[in-house]
């Protein structure tokens, strides 16, 4: 189901879904002094990996990770240029890459097997892509609109910005499968709080009225249901954000939100982590037929609600990815209604990987690379949500039901 390769920094998976095969790519650059010939070289490996596999043109979502935010707009051209009037829903990530050079980009795009693709690209921050009966909706780097400088306030024009974007193209922010909150500073102080506490402040209040995949989750669900998400750290002070959402016009798909039961569900963490707690599921599975998609949340080294291995970067980044195996694994699938289904380490397609500490780099992706083997890795520096954590990993995994 799934054909992974990498070296040195580039990385790809094909993954045969329900008639269209999906590309999954990293690169790091392998040459190039300045940011344009770094931007160019990675550019140019993504374009022939998702040339090679699926079809030019099929990219519809990427994220850019940058080392020095004073090039922001700089890059913003150089990747506009490049795709022109195929851009891409283009999320700039201010988090250096570990491997040192001044960025890299994770991409994801869909070519034909032998199903119908539709892609219609409506700016650099929504790309929307039919196929197979589903529509997925792709909104990305998302800023607040108002002045106003703190968290909160800023959060939730971010939150209000992208549901104007959904809706300009007939979606409903309620349809949001898969968030991604970027926040500068993040476990730094906001007023007698602190920053991370009152972005989960700001998502618990805009989420208080709405009822997320109604009718589509399993009979009987009866759990809370919020997104899949990731909350992390990035250079500058302000708030990013971007999400994934999708429709169907089919009846057998199903949305699964995954908790893993070797965690208290995020949103049922105790006052002590904060006035309200991180309304997201650590997994989020969509079920077409036989097959499962399965969007991991930023994971780190926590059992229970408790940290573990502090200190200890190996012993955290094992943690982690037992998390993440027990979070996808066959057993989780069974005790939320759902047999058959499930996966492993091994079927992981893409991974990012959140590094507090740059000297932290080389043992955590030892370790990763010897649990996950080849797969398409993006390794980032970015602070994590609790102090003592050094390092936090999402990722997309896939499931086809055994008989």
């Amino acid at each position: 189901m799934i054909t992974k390769k990498s070296s040195a920094g580039i990385g790809y998976s094909v993954v045969e879904l329900n008639e269209v095969r999906h590309i999954f790519a990293s690169a790091v650059p392998r040459m190039g002094t300045n940011l344009h010939e770094q931007a160019q070289d990675a550019l140019r490996t993504i374009e022939a990996v998702i040339a090679g596999e699926g079809r030019l043109g099929s990219i519809v979502r990427q994220a850019v990770f940058l080392k020095n935010v004073d090039q922001l707009d700089t890059c913003r051209g150089i990747i506009n240029d490049f795709y022109g009037d195929e851009l891409p829903a283009t999320a700039y990530v201010l988090q250096p890459p570990c491997a040192g050079k001044l960025l890299a980009i994770e991409a994801l795009g869909v070519g034909r097997r032998s199903g119908e693709v539709r892609i219609e690209r409506h700016s650099e921050r929504l790309v929307v892509a039919t196929h197979s009966g589903v529509t997925w909706v792709h909104c990305a780097n998302i800023a607040p609109e108002t002045s106003a400088t703190g968290v909160y306030d800023r959060a939730i024009s971010a939150f209000e910005k992208m549901s104007q974007e959904l809706a300009s193209c007939g979606f409903r922010f309620d349809q949001v499968i898969r968030t991604w909150l970027y926040l500068g500073d993040i476990v730094g102080p906001e007023g007698d709080t602190q920053r991370y506490k009152e972005l989960n402040r700001a998502r618990t209040d805009f989420y208080s009225n709405l009822q997320f995949l109604s009718g589509l989750t399993p009979p009987g669900f009866d759990r809370s249901v919020y997104p899949a998400s990731t909350g992390i750290g990035a250079e500058n002070r302000d708030v990013l954000m971007s999400c994934i959402a999708l429709a169907a016009d089919r009846d057998d798909l199903v949305l699964l939100p995954l908790e893993n039961p070797r965690q208290t569900s995020a949103f049922d963490y105790g006052k002590n982590y904060g006035p309200k707690s991180p309304k997201f599921a650590r997994a989020m599975a969509i079920t077409v037929g036989p097959c499962a998609s399965i969007f991991v949340s930023g994971t780190a080294s926590i059992t229970e609600s408790e940290t573990q291995f502090t200190g200890d970067i190996e012993g955290q980044t094992h943690q982690t990815l037992d998390n993440i195996a027990s979070l996808i694994s066959e057993g989780n699938f069974r005790q939320h209604g759902m047999p058959g289904l499930g996966a492993t380490l091994d079927d992981l397609a893409l991974v990012r990987v959140y590094i507090k500490r740059q000297d932290d780099y080389e043992k955590t992706r030892a370790v990763c690379e010897a649990r996950l083997g080849e797969l398409p890795t993006v390794y980032a520096v970015a602070d994590v949500c609790r102090p003592e954590l050094l390092v936090e990993i999402e990722g997309i995994a896939f499931s086809q039901r055994s008989d």
